[in-house]
């Protein structure tokens, strides 16, 4: 912690607050929760899972579309935080409001579901952004991961807490219902999310900004137009881009879907809730270790390393029958899942011009989200055609191999080089 900043700092542990709502929301309890209430109501699992990746991709098609616009808007001065804090809000509040729908009532979970992901995948594209604003490129590696790292630590605790409540309220141990107890998960989320953000509201501000001028929205969309005429300019970032669009959407895809593929296969809820902490813990110090690495080896080949265990993830899951083998499998996404995005964060990060960073993390956020359409669908489709999950994310493989291929196309950026340069050797 130490040698860290401030603003370093502070930024990272809004990856610590936010954390939880990744594992508890998106990958732990609401989807067995939300399972549950499907069960309830006669849905069949193959359906259930396939609904679910039908609600991701819409959510995230959304997002995807609005990316670009709001982050070129946001590159004036003062209102990348401006619009970080109304998708914030739009988070912390619908992952609240989670805990007071009936439990019966399916369709209005995965309603409420896709607007608290849109403030939380919203607000990580600013979040994202700032990354720019609060360190150098020489330590955007070690920074970014360092920011995964703490989100694994954090998102540990109040899922520790939740998990209790679950299992005691399961054993009758506490006098409330295995419904009641996820409800007060959901709750326990959208406080630790808050009270973590509040050191991102206090110390991290925009430091590289356009000047603001007249009709900021016509300008907005000129600007953008610009960018989208100039993108092949940028060979390297649209190269990189292209890589992320395919090996991002497997990873999107093995997390928001994990649990309920353990469903699938027969696992018990307190066994996927005991696997996917020990996830968390383990992916703490993977984490990091892929930031010092990647200082050592290059960011580069520890992105080549980390989407070598997702293809071995995606073969190995076809073969998966016990509880044993999704531990196994589980290690092996806990070893590359933080390292692989916080990498390709700091990667993307160092090809961007500092002032227009929002304008292009929001391409980066549109090439990732419309990726983690591909991915859901695919793994849907295929689960209803087949009626066996296990189908569904063997086939990931394939995108996993294209983004390697398409990454191998991509130099490293070299430190402290201006994008001008990078533009020009491209």
């Amino acid at each position: 912690m130490k040698k860290f900043t401030k603003e370093e700092k502070s930024w990272a542990f809004y990856d610590w607050g936010n954390s939880a709502y990744s594992i508890i929301i998106t990958t732990a309890v609401f989807p067995l929760f939300y399972k549950a209430a499907a069960t309830e109501a006669g849905v069949s699992n193959a359906d259930s899972t396939a609904y679910l990746g039908y609600t991701i991709a819409i959510f995230t098609f959304i997002l995807a579309m609005l990316g670009p616009i709001l982050g070129t808007l946001a590159d004036y001065q003062g209102m990348k935080k401006k619009f970080f804090t109304v998708f914030f809000l739009l988070g912390t509040v619908s992952t609240a409001m989670l805990a007071f729908i009936p439990a019966d009532n399916w369709l209005m979970l995965l309603v409420c579901y896709t607007f608290a992901a849109l403030g939380a995948t919203g607000a990580n594209l600013f979040y994202d952004a700032f990354i720019v604003d609060v360190t150098t490129e020489k330590r955007m590696n070690r920074v970014s991961a360092f920011g995964y790292g703490l989100g694994y630590i954090g998102s540990t605790i109040p899922f520790i807490l939740a998990l209790a409540i679950i299992l005691l309220s399961q054993n009758g141990v506490l006098p409330i219902t295995v419904t009641n107890a996820s409800r007060i998960a959901f709750l326990i989320t959208a406080v630790w999310w808050i009270v973590f953000t509040i050191p991102l509201f206090r110390h991290v501000r925009q430091k590289h900004f356009i000047e603001r001028e007249a009709n900021p929205v016509a300008q907005s969309f000129k600007r953008l137009s610009k960018t989208i005429r100039d993108i092949k300019q940028y060979r390297n970032l649209v190269l990189f881009l292209f890589a992320y669009f395919f090996y991002i959407d497997g990873v999107g895809t093995i997390i928001s879907m994990s649990t309920a593929y353990g469903t699938d296969l027969g696992l018990t809820a307190t066994s996927l809730l005991i696997v996917l902490f020990a996830t968390q813990v383990v992916a703490a110090p993977f984490a990091l270790l892929y930031g010092r690495l990647a200082d050592r080896f290059t960011g580069k080949r520890m992105l080549y390393a980390g989407i070598i265990v997702y293809i071995i993830v995606c073969i190995y899951a076809m073969f998966m029958e016990t509880l044993v083998d999704f531990w196994i499998l589980a290690m092996l996404v806990a070893s590359s899942q933080g390292g692989i995005q916080a990498l390709s964060r700091s990667f993307f990060g160092k090809l961007v011009p500092k002032e227009n960073s929002n304008e292009f993390f929001g391409f980066y956020n549109i090439f990732g989200k419309f990726a983690a359409i591909m991915g859901p669908l695919l793994v849907a489709v295929t689960s209803q055609l087949t009626g066996n999950s296990s189908y569904g994310v063997a086939s990931l493989v394939v995108l996993f191999i294209i983004g390697l291929v398409i990454l191998t196309r991509v130099p490293e950026p070299t430190e402290h080089k201006a994008v001008d340069e990078v533009v020009a050797e491209s």
